[in-house]
């Protein structure tokens, strides 16, 4: 079975979706792909997302292992987040997904629905 081919048991898409899908994920990785940011620099950077969301996101990234949550013991407390050397995997994946939805929206712009050339098929 080639790379790319898919057995009944093992869907390498859905195994990535399992730790990065969903409406914020992606999002809260790419706001970090840029550096260290406290609770309220990622909360202010992704509008409509809550702040129990964001907590949630946030402990199921760090979970997974994809960030680090630094805890400063100060008055008043301080957390930061940040990418994990495992999370810095990702970029590349997300400078993927980048490109992709620039085009997509330029093309979406453009009107041109016509065309599938660029994108892969099969």
């Amino acid at each position: 079975m080639g790379e790319w081919e898919m057995s009944a048991d093992c869907c390498p898409v859905e195994e990535t979706l399992s730790v990065v899908g969903g409406k914020w994920k992606a999002i809260i990785l790419w706001r970090l792909v840029g550096g260290t940011r406290r609770f309220n620099e990622l909360h202010r950077s992704i509008p409509n997302i809550t702040r129990k969301m964001l907590t949630e996101q946030l402990r199921e990234l760090e979970r997974d292992n994809l960030i680090v949550r630094t805890v400063y013991h100060q008055v008043p407390p301080k957390v930061e987040y940040s990418l994990s050397d495992y999370g810095k995997t990702f970029i590349p994946v997300m400078q993927a997904m980048a490109q992709w939805g620039s085009a997509h929206r330029a093309r979406r712009e453009a009107g041109d629905r016509a065309t599938t050339s660029g994108i892969p098929q099969g």
